[in-house]
């Protein structure tokens, strides 16, 4: 798509849960800007995280920073996704990171708003400049249907944020094919099964150790590393631990053979039937 979120690469940082806690906000910010010195562009975060807590902590991290070379990403909630209130909260946010302008802004869950009104307001966000692009957040199939095909402007829908690891590949039914054959890349919360009603065993699976012996690697690394391998996906793993982000940023230099990705395809396949979206 024009927008060009897999031009800034296949790895972003999450950041759900940092800025709550004044005792780790140093940590969390030292890990951010590590990331950021790792070429790791993409950071995502979003009103409802701690009230604006991690916008706040984000808006400082990436101080040092150019911000054309940083990609920044925030979600709008439904209940203020209309017309009246859409601009208030994108504006609250624009100043929590202090930017003036947001690359991406996602719809972060669908409420009652209706779809066309959303779309609506994104579209003149977008018009003022205050978003580059747009896309949603834990759209099903039936959502990106209607966002696509009946609703004016939905097709300038630039992503879809959802939950995606190697224990809960649902998407990969019906939902990912549908989308890259509209060209809209997947943006992967929780690749390390840090959510999800499907994450049990993974760390201690025999596929998953066996790859990481094979690697000299972490079971997380392996995770994230079957990430990374999906097609038309950008993952965004959060830690607000120095030492995780550094690992985390090792992935880009791990490459998962053909032998091992089917391994863990193996252990761990995509469903048979369409199964509904994991979300929490």
């Amino acid at each position: 798509m024009a927008d060009g979120i897999l031009r800034h690469g296949r790895l972003g940082m999450g950041t759900w849960c940092l800025g709550d806690r004044p005792e780790t906000r140093s940590e969390e910010i030292a890990a951010l800007r590590y990331g950021l010195e790792q070429g790791i562009t993409i950071i995502d975060t979003a009103e409802l995280y701690g009230g604006g807590r991690s916008e706040r902590l984000v808006g400082e991290a990436v101080k040092p920073f150019a911000r054309e070379e940083i990609y920044l990403v925030s979600k709008v909630l439904p209940a203020n996704a209309g017309r009246r209130r859409l601009e208030q909260s994108l504006d609250a946010s624009l100043k929590a990171l202090q930017t003036d302008y947001l690359d991406m802004y996602l719809y972060h869950w669908r409420g009652s708003t209706p779809l066309q009104e959303t779309v609506d307001a994104l579209e003149a966000a977008a018009a003022k400049g205050k978003i580059k692009s747009w896309g949603v957040s834990n759209f099903d199939l039936e959502d990106m249907q209607e966002l696509l095909e009946d609703t004016d402007g939905g097709g300038r829908c630039r992503t879809n944020q959802v939950l995606y690891h190697l224990g809960s590949r649902g998407i990969e039914v019906v939902l990912k094919p549908y989308q890259d054959e509209r060209g809209i890349p997947t943006m992967a919360y929780c690749p390390l099964a840090q959510a999800g009603g499907l994450r049990s065993g993974l760390i201690d699976s025999p596929a998953v150790r066996q790859v990481a012996q094979e690697q000299g690697v972490s079971g997380c690394q392996v995770l994230l590393c079957f990430a990374l391998a999906q097609e038309n996906m950008v993952s965004i793993p959060r830690t607000g631990k120095l030492a995780h982000m550094k690992e985390l940023a090792a992935c880009l230099q791990i490459k998962l053979s053909d032998e091992q990705l089917a391994l863990l395809n193996r252990a761990f396949p995509v469903p048979e039937r369409r199964v509904p979206l994991d979300v929490e």
